[in-house]
């Protein structure tokens, strides 16, 4: 058993038997009650689930087993030099509550560089495709394509027992990310570069790797892919992709099934496929006004002209969050150390500046602040990558360390099948009619 596994079923069992003790004690006592308004609109902040590996405070942000980015950036390890912490040091946080040494990250950058392989026929599958087919649908199609070789599955069928079931799983995690890498830089290459695919160096960290085998050999984009893979792994588990990671993963469907259909979730407007709006948007601004300089009474024009048309500005306001996303801090403060006079990082920080105060102005949003996907897409743009229908599978590979450490304790602590209750309208009238 490697150290890493050996640590999380230690500290699993402990949390499953705190857990059973709960159930005991308090087992009938009322956490929450929710309200109509809740019930119809999309159980908005219910409390309903457990998940350890990150919470969301509306005024402080997101928190990894209670350490915040600035935290995070300071305490993880770094490559030697490097400024911006290492997604390995994140993902064994989240699995163990605990910060890891230098050496527990090369260890877990060498696993997974050891476990990266990807099957030809995954690839094979990608390249029949249609000419066009969106990258997150390809990116979903893949993870599929590797289910014949999960370990779950297979010794679900063989009679595993019921208390293995976390070991399984964390083989599938494990081997899930340490490919995901390949396969996403292999769709965007085979997409965008005319297939002309990078061989993988095993030797680089996982993200450091991958930023090398999309084919930006730039230091200050690698940093960029580090910080960007780091910062987007999780969310607490309300969100839409880490839901439903959960929620599938209660059917004891494999990481596999569990990761495609989170992906799925996540490919939404209204959730990770916001990071592409929002750079769309600024195009679309930048070619009415005929300048990628505007002025900011223009950008604030449009801004309205936006809005009057029915529509919203992407990157801002979110169903949690009641100050300006951490997320999109650090990656502001990534471009002011590393990004000089760029004119789409300038209209972004403009957009930080007018948009909170017209959304406030017009009472039309109890968030006014930007979220994380209000930035990400120009610090990409900057260093080459304008192709912003891909920029949902970047998001995809950083969060399938959140949502599949969260699965890992899912199945260490034995939760189960997720089962709501629902109503129907007649029910719901007739109850509020008494």
């Amino acid at each position: 058993m490697d150290l890493l596994k050996e640590k999380f079923y230690q500290k699993s069992q402990a949390v499953k038997a705190q857990i059973k003790d709960i159930l005991k004690e308090h087992g009938t006592k009322r956490v929450d009650e929710v309200s109509v308004e809740q019930l119809i609109g999309g159980m908005r902040s219910v409390k309903s689930m457990l998940w350890d590996t990150s919470s969301l405070d509306p005024e402080e942000g997101i928190r990894f087993r209670g350490y915040n980015i600035p935290q995070l950036r300071d305490l993880l390890p770094r490559v030697p030099g490097g400024k911006e912490p290492l997604p390995e040091g994140l993902f064994w946080l989240m699995m163990t509550g605990e910060i890891p040494t230098e050496e527990n990250v090369r260890w877990l950058s060498g696993e997974w560089a050891k476990r990266s392989n990807v099957a030809p026929h995954v690839f094979d599958t990608l390249r029949a495709l249609p000419a066009g087919t969106h990258p997150m649908t390809q990116f979903s199609i893949a993870v599929l394509a590797m289910q014949n070789d999960s370990i779950f599955a297979q010794k679900y069928e063989d009679g595993m027992n019921k208390n293995d079931y976390w070991d399984a799983m964390y083989e599938d995690s494990m081997n899930l990310i340490a490919k995901l890498p390949r396969i996403a830089a292999f769709i965007y290459r085979h997409t965008f570069r005319n297939d002309d695919i990078i061989a993988p160096d095993p030797n680089l960290d996982w993200a450091g790797n991958f930023a090398k085998m999309l084919g930006y050999d730039n230091l200050d984009f690698t940093a960029l892919m580090r910080l960007y893979l780091t910062i987007h792994a999780d969310h607490e588990g309300g969100n839409a992709s880490a839901h439903t990671m959960h929620l599938v993963g209660s059917t004891l469907s494999d990481v596999y099934y569990s990761f495609s259909g989170s992906m799925n979730a996540l490919a939404g407007p209204l959730h990770g496929l916001a990071n592409q709006e929002v750079i769309k948007w600024i195009f679309e601004m930048v070619e009415e006004l005929g300048t990628n300089q505007p002025t900011k009474e223009q950008i604030r024009q449009y801004i309205l002209d936006t809005l009057n048309s029915g529509k919203v500005v992407p990157g801002y306001g979110h169903a949690v969050l009641r100050k300006p996303d951490p997320r999109f801090i650090a990656q502001m403060r990534f471009a002011q150390d590393n990004i000089q006079n760029d004119p789409i990082v300038q209209i972004v920080w403009d957009l930080f500046e007018i948009v909170p105060d017209v959304l406030s102005s017009l009472g039309k949003v109890k968030n006014p602040w930007p979220n994380v996907d209000a930035h990400s897409g120009s610090l990409l743009v900057h260093y080459g990558m304008t192709e912003y229908n891909y920029y949902t599978v970047l998001f995809g590979v950083s969060r399938a360390l959140g949502v599949s450490a969260g699965l890992c304790w899912d199945r260490a602590l034995g939760l189960p099948l997720e089962r709501p209750k629902s109503i129907t309208t007649e029910w719901l009238t007739n109850f509020l009619a008494n």
